[in-house]
């Protein structure tokens, strides 16, 4: 009988959480270049709204609906008003930063997944305010859309030759969007809850603020959502099983003797 011992192999789905504060510093950063990045493209205002003009016609040439007609629709009532443009100041980073929490804390495999995938669009995403500056729609005249969160507020936006903090002709892709898509998306791949489609009521109702608000043309979330499908084609989810969709990730099996060709 050969007596020696091996250790038992590990659950092939297991999976241990990245280090805190390495993922820290990564989702902090990846912050800090989705903001810096963006100032850094400013000075294209002209070529931003010849742009915006195009792109306007070019979704009415393509018969997308009208900005106006949805921006019409919330202007029935202030205070409908102030709730799109507090929706649009105050959700995209907290939603977006408590999704990665609760995936690290919950779903190891799929944060390192979804960690990977907003990076990507993120990066991508900061390529085009260089080569396609946009003004968006809020700025264009003889559209018959408003400000509303100069008029109504909220607003997170300062005048455009004073705003320092951030680029306002860096509307495509809306990242507002792509992140919001990502998020449901994440969160039904992660869980099995029959209720965990409605997720997608996030990116739908963050879709009709930032059009109904004139933050954003269609054609903003249309790009970020491919971005975002290439993105998703590149960095493949983790395989469904019971550790990473089920009740969280269980730590790999501790080592246990096995006689080896004690049966011979």
């Amino acid at each position: 009988m050969n007596a020696r011992t091996e250790p038992a192999e590990a659950e092939p789905d297991a999976i241990t959480r990245p280090p805190l504060l390495r993922e820290f510093l990564l989702v902090a950063g990846l912050f800090l270049v989705y903001k810096l990045g963006r100032q850094l493209a400013t000075g294209h205002t002209a070529d931003a709204f010849r742009n915006a003009h195009r792109v306007w016609d070019l979704e009415r040439a393509v018969h997308l609906p009208h900005e106006t007609a949805v921006q019409s629709a919330l202007l029935h009532g202030d205070a409908l008003v102030h709730l799109a443009n507090t929706y649009y100041a105050t959700v995209h980073f907290p939603a977006t930063l408590a999704f990665l929490v609760w995936l690290y804390l919950s779903r190891p495999a799929h944060y390192v997944w979804a960690r990977r995938v907003l990076a990507v669009v993120t990066s991508a995403a900061l390529v085009l305010p260089f080569v396609f500056p946009l003004a968006p729609p809020r700025m264009l005249t003889g559209t018959g859309l408003v400000d509303t969160a100069r008029i109504y507020g909220p607003s997170v936006y300062g005048p455009p030759a004073g705003d320092h903090l951030s680029n306002q002709f860096a509307a495509m892709p809306s990242l507002h969007f792509g992140w919001a898509l990502m998020v449901a998306i994440g969160l039904i791949a992660a869980t099995r809850s029959r209720w965990r489609w409605l997720w997608l009521l996030h990116p739908v109702i963050t879709l009709l603020v930032i059009v109904s608000t004139a933050n954003h043309y269609w054609l903003d979330a249309i790009v970020a959502t491919a971005m975002l499908g290439v993105a998703l084609a590149i960095v493949h989810p983790p395989k469904r099983t019971s550790s990473t969709a089920g009740r969280g990730a269980r730590r790999l099996a501790p080592e246990e003797p096995v006689l080896v060709g004690a049966g011979r």
